[in-house]
């Protein structure tokens, strides 16, 4: 696919970086973005090659949101929203994996590499949707938070109502969602959105190495089972029975080459030295 909007790289470490790149527009979200972003995620996750994959913006913003024309096109007579988006001739990343994650922005949470949203610089709308379907995520200081939708006569958009109570709390959630107020980083980190925020000037530079101490040090294969427990237990009511499995999953490591390697490494006062998700599964998922 020809990249208009958007740009990718992979460093030496395996950290793959997926960048919205409008910057003369805030990197705003268009049919086209969604078209490349998803093909870039699929071309992410199913390359060995890949260990991490981390999504920000060009310029000094992450994504201000809906394109601002997009948004006057709904505005003007009677248009069917709902088909207009619709994702279906696009790359399907992390589908099939569960059928609840097989939906618009849910499927982030089907992918095999953990997903690192480095927010640095304003983030609004469908944009805070994409970092709250990351892993991780981690904003510059003073960048600016918004949903956006309460102020547009929308109800909140994307799975927000649903994912934001249970990254920051009902509280939190009701506010940020119900006000559509803009609030910054260091409110959002306290809140519970944020795993950390970092000086603007050496923001790009501390989210590369939290990237690259995961790539280094972490085994795919843990990454993967531990990803695709969490976002499973979210949908489960019998803790005994998440218990149950994650010692069936332990079991199951502990026969694997990964974990002989982690404890080697460990014994031996060393780095590890993991093999690829592939090279470990014998496939990218």
């Amino acid at each position: 696919m020809e990249l208009k909007v958007t740009s990718y790289e992979i460093d030496p470490n395996g950290v793959a970086t997926v960048r919205f790149n409008r910057p003369g527009r805030g990197n705003s979200w268009t049919t086209r973005m969604n078209a490349e972003y998803r093909w870039l995620m699929h071309r992410a996750d199913t390359d060995p090659a890949v260990k991490v994959i981390v999504v920000t913006g060009a310029g000094r913003q992450f994504c201000v949101g809906a394109d601002f024309e997009a948004l006057g096109f709904y505005a003007e007579g009677d248009k069917d929203y709902v088909a207009s988006v619709d994702p279906t001739p696009f790359a399907q990343p992390g589908y099939g994996v569960r059928s609840e994650y097989d939906h618009e922005l849910v499927w982030h949470w089907g992918l095999s590499k953990p997903v690192i949203a480095a927010i640095n610089g304003a983030c609004a709308g469908i944009a805070m949707a994409i970092a709250s379907f990351c892993d991780l995520r981690y904003a510059a200081a003073g960048a600016k938070f918004t949903t956006a939708t309460a102020r547009l006569g929308l109800p909140a958009e994307y799975g927000l109502a649903w994912v934001l109570p249970r990254l920051m709390g009902v509280t939190h959630a009701v506010d940020v969602l119900m006000t559509g107020r803009v609030f910054v980083a260091e409110e959002a980190q306290r809140m519970g959105l944020l795993n950390d925020v970092y000086p603007a000037e050496e923001f790009e530079q501390r989210v590369a190495n939290v990237a690259r101490s995961i790539a280094r040090s972490v085994s795919p294969r843990s990454a993967l089972a531990t990803k695709r427990q969490i976002y499973a237990e979210l949908m489960e009511l019998d803790v005994g029975a998440c218990v149950e499995h994650s010692k069936r999953l332990i079991g199951d490591a502990m026969r694997q080459d990964d974990y002989k390697e982690g404890v080697a490494a460990l014994t031996e006062k060393r780095a590890p030295r993991f093999r690829g998700l592939a090279a470990a599964t014998g496939s990218g998922a």
